[in-house]
């Protein structure tokens, strides 16, 4: 594909769904799925994901059998994102042999054979969801996928635990831990210089007055996890490594790719210690090399399995 003129984050978002596929560590995933039969043996599981955007981890879950029956919330602060999962998941289920029932704007069921899920989009920034729901409503399971490394996780792991029952499992996945790789090498110090400033940029991230951001957010959940009292069930690596092969990158994943690239060139745009015509330079390089279909790029992620104390 030619580099892309304009950037979508809702395509950015479906075309890094097959590289969360390959990614997700699959025996967190399985202690995760031996679980839940004992977290609510009295009706549906009571599902709650945080940052849920275009709904990938529903159609995953599900297409995975690692959810039957569930009542599935799914929060994201980003209007557009919810609207892109409203029209996304009904065309997906359809395809995938689903019986969809549109129960209002914001609520659907979906039904084959033994798997029945009631799915509920909520447009709200979390912090103010938690503080409407506080007391009111708790979950059985939570699930935030690729957002704790954009967050003040100290602060925001609180909020989010106050959401589960006593009891309740957490799945925090695709957590970044400051590794980022490119390869082939462009030149070996300017790559090194422009990773380390792009992870300082995930350092000195403000969001609304806070810090909101940390490049070594997975190995940090250990201890941000212990000191809210939690207790890990199990931990395992989720790195994305995205590579072409014969015919060239797997479904979208050379617009993932394009995307990665620009983001980065967006975040170091103007950055004192960069010179600019080097990084001009780098991106063109990047951009090429994924045309060429030569391009690698490898992040270490981390997921992470737990449960609160009864």
């Amino acid at each position: 594909m030619a580099v892309p003129r304009t950037y979508s984050f809702t395509r950015y978002l479906a075309a890094k769904k097959s590289v969360d596929d390959r990614a997700l560590n699959r025996h967190v995933l399985e202690t995760l799925a031996r679980s839940l039969p004992i977290l609510n043996s009295k009706g549906p599981l009571r599902v709650l994901e945080v940052g849920a955007g275009i709904g990938t981890m529903v159609e995953r879950l599900l297409a995975w059998r690692v959810l039957d029956k569930a009542a599935y919330t799914a929060v994201d602060s980003d209007p557009e994102v919810i609207d892109e999962a409203r029209r996304r998941l009904p065309e997906w289920s359809v395809s995938c042999g689903y019986a969809t029932d549109l129960q209002g704007p914001n609520t659907m069921a979906l039904k084959k054979g033994d798997q029945d899920m009631l799915v509920e989009f909520e447009p709200r920034e979390i912090g103010e969801f938690a503080y409407r729901e506080k007391g009111n409503r708790s979950w059985d399971l939570l699930i935030a996928s690729a957002l704790l490394d954009l967050v003040d996780v100290p602060s925001f792991l609180p909020r989010l635990f106050s959401l589960l029952r006593p009891g309740g499992v957490f799945y925090f996945t695709i957590n970044f831990d400051g590794v980022t790789i490119f390869q082939p090498e462009f030149d070996r110090t300017l790559d090194a210089k422009i990773v380390r400033l792009y992870h300082e940029t995930m350092d000195q991230r403000i969001v609304s007055g806070r810090p909101s951001g940390d490049s070594f957010a997975g190995r940090h959940l250990f201890t941000n996890i212990q000191a809210c009292g939690a207790e890990l069930l199990d931990v395992g690596s989720s790195d994305w490594v995205v590579y072409a092969v014969s015919n060239g990158y797997p479904q979208d994943e050379a617009y993932f790719l394009h995307h990665i690239i620009h983001t980065i060139r967006t975040a170091l745009e103007g950055f004192p210690d960069l010179d600019a015509e080097l990084l001009d330079s780098w991106t063109r390089e990047r951009h090429d090399q994924i045309e060429q279909g030569i391009l690698v790029y490898i992040a270490h992620q981390l997921d992470f399995l737990g449960r609160i104390p009864d």
